[in-house]
C-alpha cells in the first residue's frame, strides 16, 4: 500500500500508519481509500492474530481530512459517483471499528474534518498535550458537511444539544478540551507516552465496541422526541434561516442530518450524511467557499504576495501616533503579540484615554476567564501612553492614525519620522489618501507604506498593505511580516485613490444611497442587502463609518481632483449623503444620527424623515434586481482594480473583498463571483445594468479583457 503501512507485531498489535508520499500531510486521496480498504481487508485475515489497532501518522499532523482539488471540477452529474465512494470510505471505517478488536487513535498533531473522522473510527483517542493543536469538523466554513460519519458520530457521543456548535459553527477544539468533552481519553508529552497509554488502554478494554453499537446505548440529552429537544428544534429552522438566509446550503444540510439521523438508527443515519454530503459537493456554493476559504486563504498564508528574498522581520518596538479607537487599537493589537508600543497624541491626556480604551478592549476577555489579570496587567504595562515625540525614538516601525486630513497627516510624519531606528518603517493607516501622496512628506519614500487596520481593529482579521511608487520590497515585506506576526491576513495592493477595500466599499454604500436617491424605499434597499448576503446595510454602514466622514473624503476627492486639473462628477448617492449632512444635519451614528436614530436603551430605527423626503411612492423596485446591483457593482469595481493593477491577484481580490468589505462568503469573493455566474452571463447582466443604470456597471474593454484571460 502506497499510503499506509500495515506492521502486525508479535504482540498482536496491528498499527496502521498514514504516510502519503510526497506530501507534507495526510489526505483522503481516492488512493488512500483504496489503500484503506485493503487495509481493513488485512485486518480481517488477520484477525486471530490481532489484540488491537493503533491508527497513527508519520507526519508531523495526525490527518488533513479530504482532498478538496477535485471538488472545484465536480458538476451535477458527479453526485451518483460522489455518494457511492463516500459510502466506500464509510464502509471500510465500518469493517475497522466492527473488527471487534480495540482499536486506538494515536493524535501526534492535527486531526481536521475526515482527518478528525477517522479518528472517530477509533474507540480511544489519545493526543499530545500540545495547546497548539486543533481537532475538529470545520468543513460548514467550506460550504461542506461532516459527511464521513462526522455528524452521526458526533451527536452520539455528544447529543445534539452538545454537538451543534462543533458541526453547525464548525468549532475546533484542542486536546484539553476535548478531553472535557470526552472525545479525547488521555494526554501524553510525546509519542512514546501515547503508544504506551494506547497499548494500556487496548489491555484493560480487549472487547471495546462503539458506544451506539452497545444494546444499553442512549443518546446523550435525549432524541429528537424528547420534549425539551423537541422544543428547540420547532424554532431551530427558523433561527437558522434567519442567521443564513437561505444562502447557505451547508448549514441546513447539517441540522437536516443531524436531527433526522438521531431519529434512525446507526447505518441509515450515516446513509442520510452521504446523500447531503453528495448534492453540496456538486453545488456552486461550495466551490466558491472552498476557492476562497481553502486555496486563496492557504495561499496568502503562504506568503504569495509577500517579496521573496527578504529575511523575517518583527519589529522590537512600535509607535502609533493617534490615541483615537483606531489607535488605541493597533495599539492593543501590537501589545498582544508582544511587541512594546509606545501610543502618542497631542496630549497625554488623550493618550492615556486611548490606553484606557485598550484597557476596555482587554475586560471582557478577562471576565470570560479567556485572559488572567496578570496577562493583561503585561499588555498594558507594554503600552507607554505620551505626548512627547521623543518616545519614540529607536521605534522600528511608526504607523500614523490620526485623522484623513493630507497636513495633518504630513505634520504628525515630519516630527515622528526622524524619531524611527536606523532603517525603520513609516506606515499611514489611511484609508482613502494615496500613500504615494502622502510620502511626499518623508525623508525616506521608500520606506513610506500603507498599512490599513479596519475597525474595530481587535475584531477584524484583514489589513490592507499598499505599496506606495517608491516602496521598496524590503518595506513592503516587512509590512507583511508585521501584520503576519498580528494574527492578521495581509493583502497587498499597489497605490491609488481608495486602493482596493475602500473603493470598493464605497460602491456598495453609494450604490444603496443611489438607490434611496432614486425614490426606492430605505427597509428595502437595507433588506436587499442583507438578502444577498452582505452582513449589514448600505445605510447602516454608512451611519457606523460617518457620514461626515464620507462627505470629508468627497470634499478632499473635490480638492485633489481639481488641483490636478481634473472634472470631478459626485453621483447621486454622494449627493445624498452630503445633503444628510449638510442641509439635514444628520452626521451619522457617532453624531447622534444619519440614516437612523438611535434612541436611549432602545433598537436603532430608521429615520423616519426618510420616507418624507426620498421615498417616491411610484418607483417600482424588484428585489432581486437590487441584490444583483449591490453585488454586481462591487464586482465590477474589482475586476476594474484588477485590470489597472491595484490588485495583482484574484487571491487578494476575493478574501479582501469578504473580510474587509463583508462580500458574501457564500460567493466566494469579488472576483469568484464573476465565476460562480458565469463570464458571459456576468457581462450580459452587466451590459443591462449599465443600459439601465448608468456607466458605472459598464465593463470596459480593457476590465473585460482582463477577466477572460484569468484562469478558470
Amino acid at each position: 500500500m502506497a499510503t499506509i503501512h500495515y506492521e502486525l507485531g508479535a504482540d498482536g498489535i496491528a498499527t496502521l500508519t498514514f504516510d502519503e508520499p510526497g506530501s507534507p500531510v495526510n489526505t483522503m486521496t481516492l488512493a488512500w481509500q483504496n489503500d484503506l480498504a485493503e487495509a481493513a481487508e488485512r485486518l480481517e485475515h488477520d484477525k486471530a492474530q490481532v489484540k488491537g489497532v493503533l491508527l497513527a501518522s508519520a507526519k508531523s499532523t495526525f490527518f488533513a481530512g479530504a482532498e478538496l482539488k477535485g471538488v472545484l471540477q465536480l458538476t451535477a452529474d458527479d453526485a451518483k459517483t460522489g455518494f457511492t465512494r463516500i459510502e466506500a470510505l464509510k464502509r471500510s471505517f465500518r469493517r475497522i471499528e466492527t473488527l471487534g478488536r480495540p482499536v486506538v487513535a494515536l493524535l501526534n498533531g492535527a486531526a481536521l474534518g475526515g482527518g478528525w473522522e477517522l479518528a472517530l473510527v477509533a474507540h480511544a483517542r489519545f493526543a499530545i498535550d500540545d495547546r497548539k493543536i486543533q481537532f475538529g469538523t470545520p468543513e460548514v466554513s467550506l460550504g461542506l458537511m461532516p459527511g464521513a460519519t462526522g455528524i452521526t458520530k458526533t451527536v452520539r457521543l455528544l447529543g445534539l444539544a452538545a454537538a451543534n456548535p462543533l458541526l453547525m459553527e464548525g468549532k475546533l477544539f484542542g486536546p484539553r478540551e476535548g478531553l472535557e468533552l470526552g472525545l479525547v481519553d488521555g494526554l501524553a508529552a510525546d509519542a512514546a507516552g501515547l503508544r504506551a497509554q494506547a497499548l494500556a488502554w487496548i489491555a484493560a478494554n480487549p472487547n471495546a465496541v462503539q458506544p451506539w453499537d452497545r444494546k444499553d446505548y442512549k443518546m446523550p440529552g435525549g432524541t429528537p422526541s424528547n420534549p425539551k429537544i423537541a422544543q428547540g428544534l420547532v424554532v431551530a429552522p427558523a433561527l437558522l434561516a434567519q442567521k443564513t438566509r437561505g444562502l447557505y446550503p451547508a448549514a441546513q444540510a447539517i441540522l437536516e442530518a443531524m436531527v433526522e439521523g438521531a431519529m434512525v438508527d446507526y447505518d441509515t443515519a450515516t446513509r442520510i450524511e452521504s446523500r447531503k454530503l453528495a448534492k453540496l459537493m456538486v453545488g456552486q456554493t461550495t466551490k466558491n467557499m472552498v476557492t476562497a476559504f481553502f486555496f486563496n486563504m492557504n495561499a496568502i498564508r503562504a506568503g504569495k504576495s509577500r517579496p521573496a528574498g527578504v529575511p523575517k522581520w518583527k519589529p522590537a518596538k512600535v509607535g502609533v501616533l493617534g490615541a483615537g479607537m483606531m489607535g488605541a487599537g493597533i495599539a492593543h493589537a501590537t501589545a498582544s503579540r508582544g511587541m512594546a508600543v509606545v501610543l502618542k497624541d497631542v496630549s497625554l491626556d488623550k493618550a492615556r484615554a486611548g490606553f484606557e480604551v485598550v484597557r476596555g478592549i482587554t475586560a471582557p476577555r478577562v471576565a470570560k476567564g479567556r485572559m488572567n489579570e496578570v496577562q493583561q496587567a503585561e499588555l498594558l504595562n507594554r503600552i507607554t501612553p505620551t505626548a512627547d515625540a521623543a518616545d519614540l525614538k529607536g521605534c522600528d516601525l511608526i504607523i500614523e492614525a490620526v485623522f484623513e486630513q493630507r497636513e495633518l497627516k504630513a505634520a504628525v510624519t515630519k516630527e515622528a519620522e526622524p524619531m524611527l531606528a536606523a532603517d525603520g518603517v513609516f506606515a499611514s493607516n489611511t484609508s482613502t489618501l494615496p500613500i504615494s501622496g502622502l510620502a511626499q512628506a518623508s525623508m525616506a519614500k521608500q520606506k513610506f507604506i500603507g498599512i490599513h487596520f479596519f475597525s474595530p481593529v481587535h475584531k477584524m482579521k484583514l489589513v490592507e498593505i499598499i505599496r506606495g511608487h517608491d516602496t521598496d520590497d524590503e518595506t513592503v515585506a516587512r509590512a507583511f511580516d508585521f501584520v503576519v506576526a498580528l494574527g492578521k491576513t495581509p493583502i497587498v495592493v499597489n497605490d491609488s485613490r481608495g486602493f482596493f477595500t475602500s473603493r470598493v466599499f464605497g460602491t456598495f454604500v453609494m450604490e444603496g444611497a443611489t438607490m434611496l436617491a432614486e425614490g426606492i424605499a430605505a427597509p428595502l434597499v437595507e433588506h436587499a442587502a442583507l438578502a444577498a448576503g452582505m452582513p449589514v446595510g448600505p445605510l447602516a454602514v454608512l451611519d457606523e463609518t460617518s457620514l461626515a466622514l464620507s462627505v470629508h473624503v468627497l470634499d478632499q476627492t473635490r480638492a485633489d481632483m481639481a488641483a490636478a486639473g481634473q472634472r470631478f462628477e459626485p453621483g447621486r448617492g454622494e449627493l445624498l449623503v452630503e445633503q444628510m449632512v449638510k442641509e439635514f444635519k444628520r452626521p451619522g451614528r457617532a453624531g447622534g444620527g444619519g440614516f437612523y436614530d438611535y434612541p436611549k436603551g432602545e433598537p436603532k430605527r430608521l429615520w423616519p424623515e426618510l420616507k418624507a423626503r426620498f421615498e417616491k411612492p411610484g418607483v417600482a423596485a424588484d428585489i432581486n434586481e437590487l441584490k444583483q446591483r449591490l453585488l454586481y457593482r462591487q464586482s465590477i469595481e474589482t475586476a476594474r482594480c484588477l485590470a489597472e493593477g491595484v490588485l495583482t491577484s484574484t487571491i487578494d481580490a476575493n478574501i479582501g473583498s469578504i473580510l474587509g468589505i463583508g462580500f458574501p462568503a457564500w460567493a466566494g469573493g469579488a472576483m469568484q463571483f464573476i465565476e460562480s455566474e458565469g463570464r458571459e452571463r456576468f457581462f450580459a447582466n452587466a451590459h443591462a445594468l449599465a443600459a439601465k443604470h448608468g456607466e458605472r456597471f459598464a465593463i470596459a474593454p480593457a476590465v473585460r479583457a482582463c477577466i477572460e484571460a484569468l484562469p478558470r
